[in-house]
């Protein structure tokens, strides 16, 4: 072999070695400085009296629930005199109270922003725009046993009797579903250490359901039905599928919650639903009873003896379950 050949390789060899034992040590020795993982942006801590705050945005009309504010530290030098401080507010006397303008999430809730029941424009402060109030009285049975509160959605069932010949149709129906609750004349006594169960209930209303909610006093025995938080979904589907509410395929998330929340402010009278007496008992009626024709009992004589036998022939003409007997005459 060429010495010269010989030479070249072997100080190919030595600097790859060099090369290697070089680099061997700059990553074992000089290793890269360890990365500490970022636990979230940095909390600034605030030096100041607890006051009340919004937990979530409160629109006006917003009736407060426990879980909508909170008492957070706040500066010193920016705590106003309206704000609720800590050592002097008990939340649970705050629940129940409405919002009379607008609060941000975060932002202190000042004490001339709520209003109580009994207090001078609590109702027109809870009242949404074109809506009304309308009270109705309960029981312990009615309502729910004392466990509705204001801001609480209910279904209002109606319970009446339908008389006619023969056993009466006993009937339930519900009338009107996702009814909010404004007021109720509710109190705790602390001394007995008990509720005193409310007597009347003020529901929020279109006009058209106010009247009907009325006329339903009149006709039988109203009860309320408390709702579950979780049926907004469900009614905003529902709405879909009829039609009273449409939707694109490009249409985002925040809008779908947008419907939602506004269906969810609203009462409805769709859909409704009944229940006979014949569903919940074979001894009761599942039809209506057979009423007295008007005809029949003008002919009768004035002191309650029977109606003469007519002197021609009669039709009888059937109007729903109503039969009215008609005399033609005597050819």
């Amino acid at each position: 072999m060429d010495v010269r050949k010989v030479i070249l390789l072997v100080g190919a060899l030595l600097i790859a070695a060099v090369t290697a034992f070089v680099a061997r040590n700059m990553f074992a020795g000089g290793g890269a400085p360890t990365a500490n993982a970022a636990s979230g942006p940095a909390v600034i801590a605030v030096e100041g009296p607890k006051v009340l705050v919004a937990v979530k945005p409160m629109p006006v009309g917003t009736i407060i629930a426990p879980d909508m504010v909170k008492f957070q530290p706040w500066p010193s030098d920016m705590v106003d005199k309206a704000y609720f401080l800590q050592d002097a507010t008990n939340i649970a006397n705050l629940v129940g109270k409405v919002v009379r303008f607008e609060v941000t999430a975060g932002q202190p809730l000042p004490q001339g922003a709520v209003v109580g029941p009994g207090e001078r424009g609590f109702l027109a402060a809870a009242l949404g725009a074109g809506m009304r109030a309308l009270s109705v009285a309960v029981t312990d049975t009615t309502g729910v046993g004392g466990f509705i509160f204001p801001g609480d959605r209910v279904d209002i069932v109606l319970t009446q009797e339908v008389p006619g010949e023969g056993l009466p149709l006993k009937v339930s129906e519900t009338i009107l579903r996702n009814v909010r609750i404004l007021a109720v004349d509710q109190s705790i006594d602390n001394a007995a250490k008990e509720a005193k169960v409310g007597r009347t209930v003020t529901l929020e209303l279109t006009p058209k359901f106010a009247e009907k909610v009325s006329v339903a006093q009149s006709i039988g025995t109203l009860s309320l039905s408390l709702r579950s938080l979780a049926e907004n979904a469900a009614d905003l589907d529902r709405a879909i599928a009829t039609g009273e509410v449409s939707i694109t395929d490009d249409q985002s998330s925040a809008t779908d919650r947008a419907l939602e929340l506004a269906l969810a402010r609203q009462p409805q009278d769709g859909a409704p639903t009944a229940t006979t007496g014949g569903e919940v008992s074979r001894f009761q009626r599942n039809s209506m009873p057979s009423q007295k024709s008007a005809s029949s009992e003008a002919t009768g004589s004035s002191n309650g003896s029977k109606p003469d036998k007519p002197a021609g022939p009669v039709v009888r003409v059937a109007r729903g379950n109503a039969v009215t007997p008609v005399e033609l005459g005597a050819n």
